[in-house]
């Protein structure tokens, strides 16, 4: 078997964080890694009748860019195309409030390629943007 690059395994400690962060705010997860055919979402959770599509993006050495700045129009585009396909497929959430938001990790330093890595020691920034982009129908093409 093939061992991990360091890029997958740390955006797999990104989304498992992440999810963490959501739990400990008293969201359940619904969906990890929802895929459609236009698109994946990372983290559908839901809290009371509140259901959040959550794009998580990790990046070392922000000097090239921050996390945030990767999920750009095409990709916001394919998330919220993806969250209607679920919607859809899953009827019971179709009244729920619901918001797209961004869970970002900026790692301020190169991470070296060749060694398993406890990412969570090495330090970053955190930000969950909420509301990090809505539902346009000018931003899909409906």
């Amino acid at each position: 078997m093939k061992a991990k690059s360091v890029r997958q395994q740390l955006g797999e400690w990104a989304e498992h964080t992440a999810l963490q962060l959501m739990q400990e705010h008293a969201y359940r997860l619904v969906c990890q890694n929802y895929h459609a055919s236009c698109g994946e979402i990372d983290l559908i959770v839901v809290k009371d009748n509140e259901l959040l599509f959550i794009e998580v993006k990790a990046r070392a050495k922000t000097e090239y860019g921050l996390a945030v700045e990767v999920i750009t129009l095409s990709k916001q585009r394919k998330i919220i195309k993806t969250a209607l396909k679920f919607l859809q497929d899953h009827e019971h959430f179709q009244d729920f409030y619901y918001r797209f938001d961004a869970i970002c990790f900026d790692f301020h330093q190169e991470i070296a390629k060749n060694v398993q890595h406890d990412f969570s020691k090495i330090p970053y920034d955190l930000q969950w943007i909420e509301n990090a982009f809505t539902l346009d129908a000018d931003l899909i093409n409906l």
